[in-house]
């Protein structure tokens, strides 16, 4: 059976790109989503390079293309180009499912918990795109550095939230193709936790001179 097509908006980025390798190494066709198609296009190559044999397909397009040619929709762009980007995909987003890795921090302070007027980041989103949409958040306290290499083995847990029971075990199984174990942490409205958990890892790498802590849930069977 064939895999649907993910779209990642932002997948020339470090976190975005790295769940690109992950999910086509796991069979999953990718569009890379970029306001310039030609950097997709050379992200897209580059990125097709290290994958291995037998992976599917990695291509690049403008957001609004890879969005409108998708199953699933990842946005991976820093929130300040969250409310622009999501304006450039929102009539292609309609009906679909659209997993947010995007955290709200605000400099210069990035290590410090701020949270926009909605509540979350992935909350303002479902404002931007609607109700048709169906937000997951997810990924928000992964560091990128490993993302790209297929031997590293996570000792993180994703924590994602979302208000639609279908869209959640989707978001699951995506979650562990890219390798990681999923823990449902509730509604959307506990994704401004998740997100503020980025600030807190932030600073945690800062004091502890560490490049990438992470959140790991005990208790849960594997």
């Amino acid at each position: 059976m064939s895999k649907s097509m993910i779209a990642v908006i932002g997948g020339t980025g470090a976190e975005g790109s790295g769940l690109v390798v992950r999910w086509a190494a796991a069979g999953y066709p990718v569009l890379i989503g970029s306001r310039s198609q030609e950097k997709a296009q050379a992200a897209a190559a580059e990125l097709s390079a290290l994958l291995p044999a037998g992976s599917a397909t990695v291509r690049g397009e403008t957001n609004a293309e890879a969005a409108a040619a998708a199953n699933i929709i990842v946005l991976s762009v820093p929130y300040t180009s969250q409310a622009e980007t999501a304006a450039q995909i929102a009539a292609a987003s309609q009906g679909k499912l659209v997993i947010t890795v995007v955290v709200p921090l605000k400099p210069p302070k990035v290590s410090v918990v701020w949270r926009p007027e909605a509540g979350s980041a992935a909350q303002e989103l479902q404002q931007q795109l609607g109700d048709t949409v169906q937000i997951v958040a997810a990924f928000q306290n992964i560091a990128a550095g490993h993302l790209r290499d297929l031997e590293w083995q996570p000792e993180c847990d994703v924590l994602y939230t979302g208000d639609h029971k279908e869209a959640k075990i989707v978001a699951r199984e995506l979650i562990q193709a890219a390798g990681f174990v999923g823990v449902d942490a509730g509604p959307l409205a506990n994704a401004s936790v998740v997100e503020g958990l980025t600030a807190l890892l932030i600073g945690i790498n800062a004091r502890h001179k560490v490049p990438n802590s992470g959140i790991r849930i005990t208790g849960i069977a594997r």
